[in-house]
């Protein structure tokens, strides 16, 4: 299924440009999301915070945890905001 399908020409529009809008380390997180973690920022942060209390961990990122944090937070919301799946999205590279 095509990200397009269903849903409005409008909002697809919007969200290729949030897209395009996106920094290599937010694009990397979105794809670490689909890939790694099933698409569940629950279980990234969870990870990220596990890593920072020096808990195991699953997957070592290359930016400053609290970074991403933030970065995910914002990725997050625009998500739930506009109901769709950056993933979908963002060129897998």
């Amino acid at each position: 299924m095509t990200p397009t399908r269903g849903k409005d020409a409008r909002v697809v529009q919007q969200v290729r440009k949030f897209v395009r809008q996106l920094s290599r380390e937010e694009r990397m997180l979105v794809t670490l999301k689909h890939n790694l973690y099933e698409g569940d920022w629950d279980g990234m942060v969870a990870d990220l915070k596990a890593r920072l209390e020096g808990k195991p961990y699953i997957f070592r990122l290359a930016s400053r945890i609290t970074d991403d944090l933030e970065r995910i937070e914002r990725l997050r919301n625009y998500e739930e905001t506009h109901k769709v799946n950056l993933s979908e999205y963002v060129e897998m590279e």
